[in-house]
């Protein structure tokens, strides 16, 4: 593990709802590649129309998705952050606010891209979530 990372102990990525299915090598690599950050309530991690720098993997917490200023969306430990703008190479579509502290797994766009494709299993899930988005998308 890098020296400036400081994942936290894989058993607690392995129970985390959408990463069940990793086996306990793909859960060290995830832990290993990601860096823990700790952000208080109310901070913006992601800009709406900025270039994505990074995408999260919630730990523990919740945010707000925000379109416009409205929330639109909340999400909370397990779920993947600012990932869909790195695996398509776009601007944000969304700003991302905490809305307790939230400890995550903070992932470069080349990091994430490597996770995604060393492990198909996180890559399978990031689709469906990107899916699930979208169609949500089409009904508003």
């Amino acid at each position: 593990m890098r020296k400036d990372h400081f994942a936290p102990d894989p058993a607690t990525i392995a129970r985390l709802k959408e990463l069940s299915g990793l086996n306990d090598k793909e859960v060290q690599q995830m832990a290993e590649t990601g860096r823990l950050v700790h952000l208080p309530e109310s901070w913006s991690l992601i800009m709406e129309g900025t270039p994505a720098d990074a995408a999260y993997y919630i730990l523990e917490g919740d945010v707000s998705v925000r379109r416009n200023k409205e929330e639109v969306a909340t999400a909370g430990p397990g779920t993947f952050i600012g990932e869909a703008a790195i695996m398509n190479h776009a601007l944000r579509s969304a700003q991302v606010v905490t809305k307790t502290n939230v400890t995550a797994l903070n992932f470069t766009p080349e990091a994430g891209r490597k996770l995604t494709e060393d492990i198909p299993a996180i890559r399978e899930q990031i689709s469906t979530a990107h899916q699930a988005r979208h169609e949500a998308n089409q009904g508003e």
